[in-house]
């Protein structure tokens, strides 16, 4: 063992550092840009890395010279690319030394001469850094860092303000973030109080602040109860009784005063009671009371300036908060009070990384990294750790430990769906897991039970490469350990969605170099799925325009039904040939009227859903005189189709059939990827070409398919044009949460409200 492991071990016992040093500060070898933020005790450090990753390309294959109709339709390779990512990682001042020797020893790039630094401390260890990593220290403005950081993870991080709600099942209540994140006010709480009102991306200035505040609480609490350190304070505050110490409404009225509209037990005067008591009072119960006082006098003031203002998003942060259970309550309590529940105490998940980001977004500025969407990388991030001294022993073990965030930047920039009819209150997921104690254990034992076979099919996706086995058990280890973390804390990444655990799964999928385990199954299904497509079409083609709506749809629920493991379901198709069509068939009555300008479909699977399902029913809008627009996944998640397969997919169905063929070269059939990543749908981060596109389209019609689009989310959305959103329901849980059962169908035709003049069923219809 080397010096440096010997130090940093010893560390590891003194100080219950729990992660190797290599699983917190990675990927250093490709690290440049750094920033760090150095506060009264904790330390934030960001840098910028790029990581090599594998991903799955399809190549099409030429099949011009002679009949290769048993050839496979396109291959399969595996490529590296380079993913610009961000880290940041948070650890206590004890350790500042230990890590930078570690960084030291680590940093390869040389180019690096500069580290932008920010907070109280930076001045305090400037030299050290400066000795230790050899650059140079470039102080920046802690307020304007405070803010850019605010902005950027307002603005990339969907679930990052939440509001805190004591004794609820779910502590955490997680926030739609506002497409337009501005303004808001910030009340930054460190040893004093600052109030910024932020108008732009450049644009604030400080309207106020007081001088009781953070320090306040540790200063006259250290001198009330000789505790010295900031946590234990707030520990000895979550034991502690303040009506032995405060003197209340009752104490003076003998109850409520109802004319002025005062509650018995409301505070009259914060310690009170201690100047006329002839006893002692106890740490807690001082500790109590002074962190009422303090937040009171801090919630109030912050009321005071929002109604000035006439701001009604009000963030919180700065160490006294610092995701602390017993200080947002107390905050929450005020500003409710205060402005009668008009105004809504607004915490943030990364609220300790905002001096370090924004830092680091100062010295990135010629890359001008806000040109880019960034997307959270659940794989290496720790996520919000509760520090609450009643929770489980597993979360309280993290006090001390590092925390870590990683940011990747995406190919692509995300933006709403145009056609949401109210982006604000659009909330992509049907239930929420952190809040549904019964749903969230279902869902985590589900996605237990099925890990054996995703690291079977990891492994089967790379027959070449015998290391293959040994990287999924190591994926197998970390989506465990994640799952077990969410039992514990379900708001660790925001609210906890199916659509979170599924993404959860790929980011830990692509941590382990497996893009796209599905390659082969999904290359094998279209290339089935191909053989009968022209025969499709020529039995559709037959038929009358009624019969033809019928055999559409139960071509598109039937094909849907084929998600991959699920083709059991051919034997209710087999036995009950009406499979609760009848319905879909009626609500399908609604686009017998004119054609449809343009039509949005959001498509779903690969193989007989895509080719037998979809491209029929594309078919039949193109002949009616609707243009389409096709978005599909930008990567892979599961067995859905991606943009690029589907490229090579329409190539070959045109070359068969002279509707689709013409529509391609005459523009009426356009491809867009959706900019996402997963098997589920979030219309407020799309792609923004394909918002483009949309626009210029003129929309009139969306169609959304599939469990994960059309039912885990999207399913209660509310859009400003037509819409149709179909699947059928392949979970038994799922179907009797959604008052249906098993392989329901799901066909909801919605017209908005100023739009229509019937209102059109929208429960899921069931299988007769």
């Amino acid at each position: 063992m080397s010096e440096r492991s010997k130090t940093w071990s010893s560390h590891s016992m003194d100080k219950s550092i729990t992660l190797p040093p290599n699983e917190i500060f990675r990927n250093l070898e490709n690290a440049k840009r750094f920033a760090i933020d150095i506060g009264g005790s904790l330390t934030k450090l960001a840098y910028y890395s790029t990581v090599q990753h594998k991903v799955a390309k399809v190549r099409s294959f030429d099949h011009t010279a002679k009949d290769t109709e048993d050839d496979p339709l396109y291959e399969i390779s595996m490529q590296e690319e380079i993913l610009a990512r961000l880290h940041f990682i948070k650890f206590e001042n004890a350790y500042i030394e230990t890590c930078l020797d570690f960084i030291k020893d680590h940093l390869v790039n040389t180019d690096t001469k500069v580290i932008k630094a920010t907070g109280g401390g930076a001045h305090k260890f400037k030299d050290l850094i400066e000795k230790k990593l050899k650059l140079r220290v470039d102080k920046e403005d802690e307020m304007t860092c405070l803010i850019k950081g605010c902005n950027f993870v307002l603005r990339n991080i969907p679930h990052e303000a939440f509001v805190y709600v004591k004794h609820a099942d779910s502590e955490f209540r997680f926030q739609n973030t506002h497409p337009d994140i501005f303004p808001y006010l910030l009340i930054n709480i460190g040893s004093g109080v600052s109030i910024i009102k932020v108008e732009s991306e450049d644009t604030f200035e400080r309207v106020g602040g007081s001088s009781i505040g953070g320090g306040t609480f540790w200063g006259l609490g250290a001198l009330l109860t000789k505790t010295k350190r900031f946590d234990e304070l707030l520990q000895l505050a979550s034991k502690g009784q303040h009506t032995s110490v405060d003197m209340l409404v009752k104490d003076i009225y003998g109850g409520s005063y109802v004319s002025l509209g005062l509650t018995g037990d409301l505070i009259a005067s914060s310690f009170g009671k201690s100047a006329t008591a002839d006893k002692e009072f106890s740490k807690e119960d001082m500790a109590k009371s002074l962190l009422h006082m303090i937040s009171n006098d801090i919630g109030q003031l912050a009321c005071l300036y929002a109604r000035l203002h006439n701001l009604t998003r009000v963030y919180f942060g700065g160490f006294f908060i610092r995701g602390h259970p017993v200080t947002m309550h107390t905050i929450t309590y005020s500003i409710n009070f205060f402005t009668k529940g008009e105004v809504q105490a607004l915490f943030l998940r990364h609220e300790g990384y905002l001096g370090t980001i924004g830092a680091f977004l100062k010295g990135a500025e010629e890359d001008n990294p806000n040109q880019y969407s960034w997307g959270e990388n659940y794989a290496g991030s720790s996520g919000l750790m509760s520090t609450s001294p009643d929770l489980n022993p597993m979360q309280r073990a993290r006090s001390g430990t590092f925390d870590m965030l990683e940011m990747d930047r995406l190919e692509r920039q995300l933006v709403n769906l145009p056609l949401l009819q109210d982006p604000s209150s659009y909330i992509p997921d049907t239930v929420d897991l952190s809040e549904d104690a019964l749903a969230r254990e279902y869902w985590l034992y589900c996605f237990e039970e099925a890990l054996d076979g995703v690291v079977k099919r990891a492994v089967a996706s790379q027959p070449d490469l015998p290391e293959a086995a040994e990287r999924a058990e190591k994926f197998r280890h970390k989506y465990l350990h994640k799952l077990q973390t969410l039992r514990h804390q379900p708001f660790a990444y925001g609210s906890l969605t199916v659509r979170s655990l599924l993404d959860t799964r790929e980011h830990c999928l692509n941590e382990f170099n497996f893009p796209d385990p599905y390659s082969k199954i999904k290359q094998r299904e279209n290339d089935m799925a191909l053989k009968y497509f022209q025969k499709a079409v020529k039995s559709l083609e037959e038929l009358s325009w009624e019969q033809r709506q019928f055999a559409l749809v139960r071509g598109l629920l039937a094909g849907n039904v084929f998600d991959w493991g699920a083709k059991a379901v051919s034997d209710v198709l087999e036995s009950d040939p009406e499979f609760g069509f009848e319905q879909a068939k009626r609500q399908l009555e609604g686009m017998k009227g004119p054609p449809h300008k343009c039509a949005l479909f959001f498509v779903d699977n690969s193989g007989i859903d895509i080719i037998l399902g979809v491209f029929p029913f594309v078919r039949e809008l193109l002949c009616r005189g609707t243009e389409v627009v096709l978005a599909s996944n930008s990567s892979p998640a599961l067995n859905d189709v991606t943009n690029n397969e589907l490229q090579i997919l329409t190539e070959r169905i045109a070359a068969m059939d002279p509707v689709i063929q013409s529509a391609v070269k005459e523009d009426r059939l356009t491809l867009v990827q959706s900019g996402s990543s997963s098997p589920c749908l979030d219309l407020s981060r799309l792609d923004k070409v394909l918002a483009g596109v949309v626009r210029e389209r003129h929309t009139d019609l969306v169609i959304i398919e599939g469990m994960g689009r059309a039912i885990h989310t999207n399913y209660y959305a509310l859009l400003s044009c037509e819409s149709l959103k179909m699947a059928v329901i392949k979970n038994s849980w799922l179907a009797d949460r959604l008052g249906g059962k098993l392989f329901s169908v799901v066909f909801k035709y919605e017209v908005p409200l100023d739009k229509k003049n019937t209102t059109l069923d929208h429960v899921p219809v069931t299988p007769s």
